[in-house]
């Protein structure tokens, strides 16, 4: 009886793991190609519970002009950290606290020129639209005299304004992780959950016909449960 030539019986194994290898390699395949069509669906950092704050983006796009012009409305769905500071009592604050309302997230300082001459225009909003629905919540990042900033508002006559202060400036380096904070003064437009409507570096005249229509507008949808 002839002997089995070495190569036959191992050639039939061989070609039983390459079934298995090939339906792997298929598999793989498809969980990628899924992968890749979800990114282009949700880009890559993207909260999809943050979808609604970017179709509102949108349609609020066009009242981004005059005084405002500067704004760049959202395009990819973000929601921002929650930020931690003080208020004026010493207080923690967290932005989560201002959940289920819409909110203008300022960042300024003393030492910024720019900062301190929007600031009026930032108490005229907040005079203008403050309320359960809305906010300006304008945070100090004085990191060594914490009675300067108190005192300037004071002696601005800026009563609008609740005082709230981070003395280490995280706040900024959390906005600036995200791309949101690239100098000062930084404002963000967030809405109720947290996610990114638009954002602009450097001052804008917030007390303006432009700058109320267009807050009023982001307003609008959150009131009647957009």
């Amino acid at each position: 009886m002839p002997e089995t030539p070495p190569s036959e019986p191992t050639a039939k194994p061989t070609a039983k793991r390459r079934i298995p290898l090939v339906v792997g390699a298929v598999l793989v395949g498809a969980v990628l190609g899924y992968i890749g069509v979800s990114s282009l669906r949700h880009p890559a950092g993207g909260d999809v519970a943050c979808n609604s704050a970017v179709d509102l983006a949108k349609k609020i796009a066009p009242l981004a002009h005059g005084e405002v012009a500067a704004l760049t409305m959202a395009t990819t769905p973000l929601r921002l950290p929650d930020l931690a500071f003080e208020d004026a009592n010493g207080q923690p604050k967290k932005l989560s606290d201002w959940r289920g309302k819409t909110v203008l997230v300022n960042l300024w300082a003393t030492w910024c020129v720019p900062c301190r001459k929007e600031m009026p225009a930032l108490d005229s909003l907040q005079t203008k639209l403050g309320g359960k629905d809305f906010e300006v919540v304008a945070i100090n990042i004085d990191t060594r005299d914490p009675d300067k900033p108190k005192n300037f508002l004071k002696e601005a006559n800026l009563t609008k304004l609740d005082y709230f202060s981070d003395r280490k400036a995280k706040v900024f380096q959390d906005l600036k992780n995200i791309g949101k904070a690239l100098g000062m003064p930084t404002s963000v437009l967030v809405d109720g959950k947290g996610c990114e409507i638009a954002n602009i570096a450097g001052p804008a005249e917030w007390a303006s016909d432009d700058a109320i229509k267009l807050v009023k507008a982001a307003l609008a949808p959150a009131a009647a449960g957009f």
